[in-house]
């Protein structure tokens, strides 16, 4: 399986720093001139694939290995892009450019796999190649590679793929994203053969049920506080812009602020129910399909929570990538009427939500993304399945997702 380290680069010199900026910004000019000759042939009609010249114009700053990376990653950005053509009735866009003319090129590079090397000690550090011109300039010998300092640790062991190399013009920063292929030895193996059905919602982040009888659910309470918090110190900066303009570095903080804790939150919870999952002995994991979660839901807030919060591709792969960790099967399955069937008689039409309570004529009253997930399960395995402990409930700190000691599962949090 494919992994990614992402690690921090830190050029302990201006030198070091200007080799690097040099490096990064002649690729985006390669990519940039490329796919600018590759636009206007494929809008007149013409085939794309007869570009020449580029590389003797940039081997001497890049290095030939890193031409040929940058142009090969066009290349596979352009079939990608006749494949999906020819796959959907959509309409796509070509593959675009590194940055603009208003804020420059955005700098970044791709080293292939045999041309680099990261070793790793108490100063870490990375080696890569750079073409005979900026050798040269920078009193390079023949043979000799750029290095710089890197900061962090590879949290995954493998044969490493093709670095891809960016500098963050809003946190100022050089990054480095390093594929690697880990192999199958290294997943884990479930302990059981029990299976699991996932609710994602709103007020509730994921209510979860298994074949077991137990259950757990993630309080969405905090998460969506912070993300409101941040969306409202953007709109206030926004207001404060000059005339004529829509965004300043400030804003695009805030914007990947608001991201990255959100993300953190998630992942967090998606690391946290697996690993809860597969001590618990469970082999297959269910997810209501998230098309539901955009639909619209009982309240004006919820309806902004599931609008706003979540990144619903990236939930999902996310889940992919840790249950593949621990070799547990992920399934999508309809969500249609889970959280208004009533678990107790069937009921559907003349049940009633408010937020998150579900009650029915029949005398049941439960949580409604509970109740949605233990529905989801039993279409699943198409098998009844029946609570057998109270129901966990875990809120985030921001830092960790904790058992709230005590706490009863009712319609408010």
């Amino acid at each position: 399986m494919r992994r990614t380290n992402t690690f921090e680069v830190v050029p302990q010199s201006e030198q070091d720093e200007g080799v690097l900026r040099r490096l990064l910004d002649a690729s985006a000019s390669l990519w940039n001139q490329l796919t600018y000759d590759r636009r206007q042939q494929f809008f007149a009609g013409d085939t794309v694939w007869y570009c020449d010249g580029y590389y003797d114009e940039y081997v001497d700053v890049l290095g030939s290995a890193t031409t040929q990376q940058v142009t090969r990653v066009n290349d596979a950005a352009w079939r990608s892009f006749f494949e999906t053509v020819e796959e959907t009735d959509q309409k796509v866009s070509p593959p675009g450019y590194w940055g603009n003319q208003a804020d420059g090129r955005d700098l970044r590079t791709y080293i292939r796999n045999d041309a680099y090397t990261i070793n790793w000690g108490e100063c870490s550090r990375l080696e890569v190649p750079i073409g005979s011109q900026l050798k040269d300039e920078y009193g390079f010998s023949q043979f000799e590679r750029l290095q710089v300092a890197v900061g962090g640790a590879p949290h995954w062991q493998g044969e490493q793929g093709r670095l891809h190399l960016t500098y963050d013009d809003v946190d100022e920063t050089y990054r480095a994203h390093q594929p690697v292929t880990v192999t199958e030895v290294e997943q884990a193996t479930p302990t059981g053969t029990d299976i699991a059905a996932l609710d994602i919602g709103a007020n509730v982040l994921v209510a979860c049920t298994t074949s077991a009888g137990n259950q757990y659910w993630y309080s969405g309470q905090e998460p969506f506080r912070q993300f409101r918090e941040a969306t409202e110190r953007i709109a206030d900066a926004k207001a404060k812009l000059p005339e004529g303009r829509n965004t300043s570095k400030r804003i695009q903080r805030l914007y990947r602020k608001r991201s990255r804790r959100r993300d953190h939150a998630v992942n967090a919870l998606l690391r946290d129910l697996v690993e809860r999952l597969h001590d618990d002995g469970v082999e297959t994991i269910y997810h209501g399909d998230l098309t539901g979660v955009l639909g619209e839901y009982w309240s004006v807030e919820a309806n902004l929570k599931a609008r706003t919060l979540w990144a619903h591709r990236q939930c999902l792969d996310q889940l992919a990538n840790v249950c593949e960790e621990y070799g547990i099967e992920v399934a999508s399955i309809s969500e249609a009427w889970t959280s208004q069937t009533c678990p107790e008689c069937g009921e559907r039409e003349r049940t009633r939500r408010h937020r998150e309570t579900l009650t029915c004529p029949c005398g049941f009253e439960g949580h409604a993304d509970l109740v949605a997930s233990q529905t989801l399960l039993e279409q699943a395995t198409n098998t009844a399945v029946r609570p057998t402990a109270r129901p966990v409930r875990f809120q985030w700190d921001d830092h960790q997702w904790s058992p709230v000691e005590g706490d009863a599962v009712g319609p408010n949090e």
